[in-house]
């Protein structure tokens, strides 16, 4: 019988975690991690399928995110990275755009595209191009891709409004500028970058805040950011349950100096492990349910997610992403000196650590789901007279 993807993901975990172990600070992990995902058929998981991506259903796409990132959180991340860029520029570019993304490509080879999509830079129109200048910065795993992306403020040669674009070039164009001395996620390559005068053709664009869907499934609809928000969640899951995992095994293999009984047998010790446990199962229950509705709602109505379920779908990854930030925090103290010296135990503490900065862990969309929220009671208070 033929492995699921997730079981196919689980079987990759102890080449990955060799990998992310070997990888030095401020520098890519070696590219064979990717090369095994890729051979393993578990690039373009959200890729729509007339791309050639594998198009899983959301909720499993994030199973699988968080099976990679178990096994090492910078290599999780650029995966879930690279398959997010890839599956909104594959759903959102007219065909001509797809193309130049596709052109001389073996079968079943997908094109690595990274770099980030907030929109630092501005562009001007030049005939059927656009060109672009900006500053950017964690362009994660863009040492590693073909293509790179950008989010920017594109100007009309008529002079009106600018609109929020998101395109793709050749990764060659970019100025690459380093300055990834981080805390975790030390082997992402989140480098800066510059892109100064690159053109940029129109097909290989899309508006961010209205796109078309020119190919795909039903999550496609959910747009950038819950879609991202879906990548993310995946991610801190599978770093936690990592974290969660080694502290097992320490409770299962060591004492800690001075008690009066073994951690295995401390009640102090069995409890915290019993609510953090907790934890992490109810953020990974609200995640899958939320990502199942949102997905669902859109086949439903063949339209894009609306407001109140894009912004549940965000709170749930900022959710868990602060959940799994505790998590790493209190199983770090549990596990004592074991957590202090380099091994898996501190690197999930790093990354969680690093993660929880990103935007996707910020108050922002916590404001937005609070407003839907009060929106939602005035409404039915309304209706009720």
């Amino acid at each position: 019988m033929r492995m699921s993807p997730l079981e196919t993901a689980r079987g990759l975990f102890a080449q990955l975690d060799s990998i992310g172990a070997a990888a030095q600070p401020g520098s890519s992990f070696d590219p064979t991690a990717m090369g095994l995902i890729e051979e393993a058929g578990l690039c373009g998981l959200a890729v729509p399928s007339a791309a050639g991506g594998v198009d899983l259903p959301l909720a499993e796409a994030v199973e699988v995110w968080s099976e990679l990132s178990r096994a090492d959180g910078s290599i999780g991340w650029c995966a879930f990275a690279v398959d997010s860029a890839l599956a909104y520029l594959a759903a959102y570019l007219p065909d001509a755009g797809l193309e130049i993304l596709l052109r001389d490509r073996a079968p079943g080879s997908l094109p690595i595209v990274a770099g980030q999509f907030a929109p630092n830079g501005t562009a001007v129109a030049d005939g059927e191009d656009w060109v672009l200048d900006g500053e950017y910065q964690f362009g994660s795993g863009i040492t590693l891709a073909e293509f790179a992306g950008a989010g920017f403020f594109a100007q009309p040669a008529d002079g009106g409004d600018p609109a929020y674009l998101m395109g793709c070039f050749e990764v060659d164009r970019i100025e690459p500028k380093g300055n990834w001395d981080v805390l975790g996620l030390r082997s992402t390559m989140s480098i800066d970058y510059g892109v100064h005068g690159v053109r940029v053709p129109a097909v290989c664009t899309f508006d961010f805040f209205a796109p078309t869907v020119h190919r795909g499934s039903a999550k496609h609809y959910l747009g950038v950011l819950p879609l991202t928000a879906a990548g993310h969640s995946g991610w801190a899951l599978g770093v936690a349950r990592r974290m969660l995992d080694e502290l097992l095994e320490v409770a299962a293999t060591k004492s800690r100096m001075g008690a009066a009984s073994s951690m295995a047998e401390s009640e102090y010790f069995l409890i915290n492990l019993a609510r953090l446990e907790s934890r992490w199962r109810s953020a990974r229950s609200w995640v899958l349910e939320v990502c199942q509705e949102a997905e669902a709602e859109c086949a439903a109505s063949g339209e894009f997610v609306s407001v109140p379920t894009a912004n549940t779908l965000r709170q749930a990854c900022v959710h868990v992403n602060r959940e799994s930030v505790e998590i790493a925090r209190e199983a770090y103290t549990l596990a004592g000196t074991s957590a202090l010296r380099d091994g898996a135990l501190q690197r999930c503490f790093r990354d969680l650590q690093a993660g929880g900065q990103h935007y996707f862990a910020s108050d922002a969309p916590s404001v937005e789901w609070g407003r839907t929220l009060l929106e939602a009671r005035i409404a039915d208070q309304a209706s009720h007279g």
